[in-house]
């Protein structure tokens, strides 16, 4: 069957409009119904599937988005490339309020999310050593550079399980963890990509200083209205980073991401 779509992108509706020939399909996974229709379209004579992780309404607080059905629901259309735009907090005076950070590492602090396509008797133990392809940060790391945005190339996210955002006591003891932004979302999306050997890369759009506690002057903490309003400011720059993006990613993959599982299985 011919693929219907080559890279998947997790973001708003915002992002459709430099995608030509859009139509939206209804998708059926063994999880349930992804998070909404997948709108499929061309850009650079690559087809794109976008997936509002949270619904077009916003009806999926993150704790109860389908990341199983989302995910698997873009492989199912022949996807091997995700590249998932978040709203991250920041934990370090010098990752600041309108930067990027291309994310190399997560530390997973949320609880009991339904995280793994293996649920057994076929037992699968995926490496995440490196979760994020190299491949594909590299393509992200150069496209920020070239258009001269601030931008972190490494950076750890810290995966809370919300919906709520953190005390000042927890904020403060991320900060002291070393930890360099904060997010809802990246666990377990990041790792079940792996699971489908998908690569996977994220872009994080820093929207507030979450609780305050390394912001310089007199700074609120955060609040879900500040939060969409910095990450709407930064909509035509993360536009502009998915079509240089997609313009750069070649036709096929010189990572590992598509051979995650050779190995995995338990074998008796």
């Amino acid at each position: 069957m011919a693929k219907k779509a080559e890279i998947g992108v997790f973001g708003s509706s915002g992002f459709y409009s430099f995608l030509d020939d859009v139509s939206e399909i209804k998708i059926e996974t063994p999880y349930g119904p992804p998070s909404d229709r997948i709108a499929i379209g061309k850009y650079n004579d690559k087809k794109i599937a976008f997936l509002p992780r949270h619904g077009k309404l916003h009806q999926y607080p993150p704790h109860k988005i389908p990341y199983k059905a989302n995910l698997w629901a873009m492989k199912s259309l022949g996807v091997e490339r995700i590249i998932a735009p978040t709203a991250v907090g920041s934990l370090q005076p010098n990752v600041k309020v309108g930067d990027f950070v291309i994310t190399s590492q997560f530390v997973d602090r949320t609880s009991g999310r339904d995280c793994t396509f293996y649920e057994g008797p076929i037992t699968v133990h995926v490496s995440l050593a490196e979760p994020y392809c190299p491949e594909l940060r590299k393509i992200a790391v150069d496209v920020l550079d070239k258009m001269k945005l601030p931008f972190h190339p490494t950076g750890t996210v810290v995966v809370i399980q919300g919906p709520r955002f953190s005390t000042k006591a927890e904020s403060e003891w991320f900060t002291k963890m070393g930890w360099d932004i904060i997010n809802m979302t990246q666990y377990p999306e990041v790792l079940l990509a792996r699971e489908l050997e998908m690569c996977y890369v994220n872009i994080a759009v820093v929207t507030d200083y979450d609780a305050g506690v390394v912001a310089s002057g007199n700074v609120e903490p955060v609040t879900q209205e500040m939060v969409v309003k910095k990450f709407a400011e930064n909509n035509s720059k993360l536009v502009t980073i998915l079509k240089s993006m997609i313009e750069k990613i070649p036709q096929e993959r010189h990572c590992q991401c598509g051979k995650a599982l050779t190995g995995a299985r338990v074998e008796i």
